[in-house]
């Protein structure tokens, strides 16, 4: 399916209702966050039936992922697309954003096939309505001490980045390096539309100071994942009043995806409703 007979497809099946509120006040000035959940958080990950777990928890909507290798990242295909917005405009949520996490096992950094998936991502994201898309670096893909891989990353994404800036979709770089390290690649693409995709827990965990960081990459930050590991948000290392007084900081507008969370044998629906009210009470939704 080509570019614009994919941007119709979705336009018909949301009739323009159903947008993410994430994309459809992106340029607005007024401040206003959506808040979404990854569909493999909610154990729903490839799966139409993350909108309705989306709905059930009150989420504004999923970060979605593009697929496995096993399916050849299907939501690339016109018939899933559809299922997709058939079951968000049933549900009532919209797509906060879109992930490819296969890029853990797949590595963008070396395998060929990764580079027609990020660049095929750019048109799901259309459809879908996205403004952001994560590319996971990790595990196999991770480029904290691979230099050379950091290079080839670089070559890749300067020859995507024309056509996310074209479509106006962030891609967003998710790994282990810090703030410094993140910029060099970004500013080596230089691409306004290659940016950082930031875990406030990965960063944590790596030792960073993360307020310090959100402040130092500013509006290189595309969109955040808002996470805890084993304990839910508020309750853990992470002092998410001061990454509100950082985001505010920076000025960012946009969605952010509630990730891991979850107490050892809570439940993930009380947890990710626990979740969802815990940021809502510091990222309050824009009143008429």
């Amino acid at each position: 399916m080509n570019r614009r007979a994919a941007l119709r497809l979705g336009a018909t099946l949301l009739g323009g209702s159903l947008l993410p509120r994430g994309f459809a006040f992106a340029g607005d000035t007024k401040r206003w966050f959506c808040i979404g959940a990854c569909d493999w958080s909610i154990g729903q990950a490839g799966r139409t039936e993350a909108m309705a777990v989306a709905r059930e928890i009150g989420l504004d909507g999923v970060q979605v992922s593009l697929g496995s290798e096993a399916d050849d990242m299907k939501l690339r295909r016109r018939e899933v697309q559809s299922a997709y917005l058939q079951a968000a405009r049933a549900a009532g949520v919209g797509f906060t954003g879109l992930a490819i996490g296969e890029l853990n096992n797949i590595p963008y950094k070396s395998d060929p096939r990764t580079e027609q998936w990020v660049s095929d991502s750019i048109d799901v994201a259309q459809v879908l309505g996205c403004r952001s898309i994560l590319l996971a670096f990790f595990e196999k893909g991770d480029l904290k001490e691979d230099l050379p891989g950091r290079r080839e990353v670089i070559r890749r994404l300067r020859k995507v980045a024309p056509k996310a800036e074209k479509a106006n979709v962030y891609l967003g770089i998710e790994s282990w390096l810090s703030a410094e390290e993140h910029l060099d690649m970004i500013q080596a693409v230089g691409s306004s539309h290659v940016k950082v995709y930031y875990d406030v827990a990965n960063s944590h965990r790596m030792g960073y100071d993360i307020y310090k960081e959100i402040r130092k990459l500013g509006t290189y930050i595309c969109e955040f994942h808002m996470k805890e590991n084993g304990f839910l948000l508020g309750k853990g290392a992470v002092d998410f009043k001061a990454v509100r007084a950082a985001i505010d900081d920076i000025g960012y507008n946009g969605c952010m995806q509630i990730e891991g969370a979850i107490p050892p044998g809570a439940s993930m629906i009380e947890s990710y409703r626990a979740n969802y009210r815990f940021l809502r009470s510091i990222f309050p939704e824009r009143k008429a």
